[in-house]
């Protein structure tokens, strides 16, 4: 047993986590490296910290009390951590434990100087770094000495942080277990951090070094500034020289000080060009061996470097697989379907097998690959113009790529069987017939899918699975479709334009479309106030609702026929959930629960509406938006008619109004057509999965999520499941969530967000996208989660990004931000049907903003000023 308590680091590899924590695992990984040189050292594994915890039965109980409290209460969480630390470090190391760590000494020089470093089990691992959360000793000097900062170590897995941490991550603390490493010191001239990839851009072909006299404790610690060098292809591109005024050097007797750096050094590069080169090429060698980009602490001691540290970085934005060597630009999905939320893999899948383009995955997103379109002029052109009239940032963003050395290549004009990229499909007629037409179909279509999917199941239910994604594919390339869609959209460019040009009026078809017919969208908001005009005149009902609003079942409907009133309500909420029910937030992933399948969603905003609205107020708000329209269009025409050529100006104009508001409401329904297949899918998959737990082939219902479509065919096939690769799939999960999707993305792994080139908003104001005109003053309610809204009159919500299903809230604002959107996505053209000042596309709104604070929303010329 003695052996298991001390490994050298030349007997262990990054397999044996378990036992030596990952900093103890990444070590020894990086010791067997050809041409790399780490600190001779040694660990104490896991089986010592279990054996020493083994000795204070207290802790059981602790840790008990620990697992209970919740991640924010700050002050339990400090009090406890630092109770068990001191129980912890009370302990007295085993005696046989203490033996085995001297007798590791002596090989290596018992009084020799060391680092006494922590090394968890969830420490550096892929998806969660860890990175400063347990303690390191520097200079460690004698056997004693060494055996308390052991214990140190183990306490630390005990720091406030580190709890609060897990306990955020969902990681059992009892699961963490620590190592220690012990190593030899280095005494370094200068030492740093080396990232092999850009941690700013994420681009993977871009080192930087971080750099400064002494011990890397200066650098840190934030005591000084490092000089920063960018490394590319085996070349400098980019130093930053600091003024280091301060290092920290190791003790002859132990331990660390900080001492002033001679004024004729402070400016003195720490590396010359040559060593930061060759560090970069040590650094690229490493990252070969673990597989992915790394955050890599050295010392340069005697002209040679000696690495002292490797971990993953898990900041960066992964990259989709391609399998080639070839340079590509990614665009994402989620910033035009507002969702940038991670998908689980059943949802992606699913979105790939039903979307019109390919797609890409990447840290649980989906991304278009547009490199072919930028590479030819002509669709060049195209492309730029149709993804700028929705999102600026998303063309400013591609133009920074192609601003840059020659990343995508110049392709001569795609030849025939190309597929053009924002050509206009072929102009239709101005008829509300069209409309009528196309929702008809659309019916059909589900209808038909619904009727024939019923007798489908097992392996048969996915081959007609396949089958009915071609159909869905089939409705939503419809041509006439596509042609009233655009024709819309183009209705609503053209009159911004022309009215802007002759009238010096910006935005003025936001007004011209409110309350524009066949809008399934904004029906959807005002049915609901309709559904508590029935709930309102029954006080036993609405005090019932306000009981229930955290219940996550349907078992509230069937309670609700027991009170007065509580039939009508029940059926109300029902014929609205026949309708609706499709729909929820982040409704592109299939995995996501419906209203239909959790109804309780809806009861807040419900509530919201009794409480903010008098009866019939949706029949009298959507009039009021009708007629505004019309006096907006009458105004319009005879401002245009005392022009120079008013008459023909006037006469245009008439006919993009009756055309914006024939199309215009169109725009939502494929989007509602698309969610109505999904339920339908859905429902079938789950009755197949309720089989397959039923059968015992899965635990429980909620692991199909973490299976792609295709995967879940082969389970139900085959009747057997990869339960590691189901727990890999929801670690990998959990992990997405800390990312920042970019709205583009190059296969260097460049993250470009793309920024406003303005110069036309007050200073300290928020830019964004003017998405539906106006000025409003009211109370930001900074709301993340559509269940925890609680909105008063006058209230402006600012959010991350709506998709339909947050409609509903939107009849009780008074204006909207977002951090994603566009001028045609679904939150933009929303707030235009119902006349809210609405701008989209503001960075960090729902960070810069804070809940309750007085804002000014300017919808026209799309900025936030934040009010004192």
């Amino acid at each position: 047993m003695i052996e298991q308590y001390v490994l050298d680091l030349q007997e262990v590899d990054e397999t044996q986590v378990a036992v030596v924590g990952g900093k103890g695992a990444h070590l020894g990984g990086l010791s067997r490296i050809e041409g790399i040189r780490v600190p001779g050292g040694f660990c104490v594994t896991t089986h010592g910290f279990r054996r020493t915890m083994a000795e204070a039965p207290s802790l059981d109980d602790l840790l008990d009390q620990l697992s209970r409290l919740n991640p924010d209460d700050r002050e339990a969480i400090r009090t406890l951590s630092a109770q068990i630390r001191g129980t912890i470090e009370g302990i007295a190391v085993p005696g046989d434990l203490a033996a085995a760590i001297t007798r590791a000494l002596g090989r290596l020089g018992e009084q020799a100087a060391y680092a006494v470093r922590s090394s968890a089990t969830a420490e550096d691992l892929p998806t969660a770094s860890f990175a400063g959360q347990q303690d390191t000793y520097l200079n460690v000097v004698g056997p004693t000495a060494i055996l308390q900062h052991v214990s140190r170590c183990w306490a630390s897995l005990f720091t406030e942080r580190a709890v609060t941490y897990r306990q955020r991550n969902g990681i059992d603390h009892r699961t963490v277990h620590m190592a220690v490493v012990v190593q030899q010191m280095a005494f370094p001239q200068a030492s740093g951090i080396l990232f092999t990839a850009d941690p700013v851009t994420g681009n993977r072909k871009v080192a930087t070094v971080d750099a400064g006299f002494g011990l890397g404790e200066a650098l840190v610690s934030g005591l000084v500034n490092p000089d920063v060098y960018k490394v590319r292809h085996g070349e400098v591109v980019a130093k930053a020289i600091a003024a280091k005024q301060r290092a920290v050097h190791a003790l002859p007797t132990g331990g660390t000080q900080e001492v002033a750096i001679d004024l004729q050094r402070q400016e003195q590069p720490a590396l010359t060009d040559a060593q930061v080169v060759r560090l970069v090429q040590l650094g690229r060698r490493i990252e070969a061996h673990f597989g992915r980009p790394q955050d890599i602490e050295w010392c340069l001691v005697d002209d040679g470097f000696q690495i002292v540290q490797s971990r993953p970085i898990t900041t960066l934005f992964p990259i989709p697989e391609t399998g080639d060597q070839e340079n590509h630009v990614y665009v994402s999905v989620g910033h035009q379907q507002m969702m940038t939320d991670p998908m689980k893999p059943l949802g992606l899948s699913m979105w790939q097998l039903t979307a019109m383009v390919p797609m890409q995955e990447a840290g649980g997103r989906l991304f278009v690959d547009v490199t072919r379109r930028l590479a030819s002029p002509a669709s060049r052109a195209g492309l730029l113009d149709l993804v700028g009239r929705g999102d600026p940032l998303v063309r400013d963003a591609l133009e920074t790529v192609l601003d840059g050395d020659d990343f995508v290549p110049s392709l001569p004009d795609a030849g025939p069987g190309a597929q053009p990229v924002g050509g206009a499909p072929a102009p239709i007629e101005t008829d509300p017939a069209t409309v009528t037409e196309l929702i008809e179909r659309s019916q059909a279509s589900i209808a038909a899918l619904e009727h024939d999917i019923r007798t489908k199941t097992g392996p048969a239910l996915f081959d007609f699975l396949l089958e009915a994604f071609e159909e869905h594919k089939r409705v939503l390339g419809d041509p006439l479709s596509m042609q009233a869609i655009m024709a819309g959209m183009e209705a609503t460019w053209w009159l911004n334009d022309k009215l802007q040009e002759w009238l010096g009026e910006k935005n003025a078809a936001d007004t011209l479309t409110l309350s524009a017919p066949d809008n399934v969208t904004s029906e959807m908001g005002l049915a609901l106030l309709d559904v508590a005009d029935v709930i309102r005149p029954h006080p036993e009902v609405v005090a019932f609702l306000q009981g229930v609003e955290y219940v996550e079942n349907e078992a509230f409907l069937g309670e609700l026929a027991k009170l007065a009133g509580g039939t009508e309500a029940r059926d109300a909420i029902e014929a609205y959930l026949d309708r609706y029910g499709m729909r929820c937030v982040g409704e592109i992933d299939i995995t996501r629960p419906r209203w239909r399948e959790r109804p309780t969603t809806l009861v807040p905003v419900i509530l919201d509406n009794v409480r903010n609205f008098e009866p019939g107020a949706a029949e009298r708000r959507f009039e009021q938006g009708r007629q505004k329209a019309q006096k907006k269009e009458q105004d319009v025409l005879s401002r245009l008619r005392a022009l120079p050529d008013g008459d023909r100006k006037a006469d245009e104009a008439k006919r993009m109004i009756d055309r914006v508001r024939t199309f215009i409401g169109y725009r939502e329904y494929p989007k509602y057509g698309i969610v109505s297949r999904y339920f339908v899918y859905k429902q079938a998959l789950l009755e197949e999965t309720e089989r397959l737990v039923q059968a015992g082939v899965i635990a429980e219902m909620e692991d199909i999520s973490y299976l792609t479509f295709q995967e879940l065919h082969d389970v139900v096939r085959s009747h057997r499941v990869d339960g590691r690769l189901i727990q890999e799939r929801k670690d990998a999960f959990r992990s997405y969530h800390a990312l920042t999707p970019p709205r583009v993305l190059t296969s260097d792994g460049e993250a470009v967000t793309g920024a406003y080139r303005r110069d036309d908003v007050p200073a300290g104001a928020l830019i964004g996208l003017p998405v539906s005109a106006g000025t409003i003053e009211g109370r930001a309610r900074v709301i993340l989660d559509m269940a925890e809204a609680d909105l008063e009159a006058g209230d402006i919500l600012v959010t991350a990004f709506t998709d339909p299903s947050w409609s509903p809230l939107f009849v009780g604002i008074a204006g909207l931000v977002t951090e994603v959107g566009g001028l045609m996505t679904h939150g933009a053209v929303i707030a235009r049907e119902y006349g809210l000042p609405a701008v989209v596309g503001v960075e960090q709104a729902t960070r810069l903003i804070r809940d309750g604070q007085r804002i000014r929303v300017h919808g026209t010329d799309g900025y936030i000023e934040i009010l004192p």
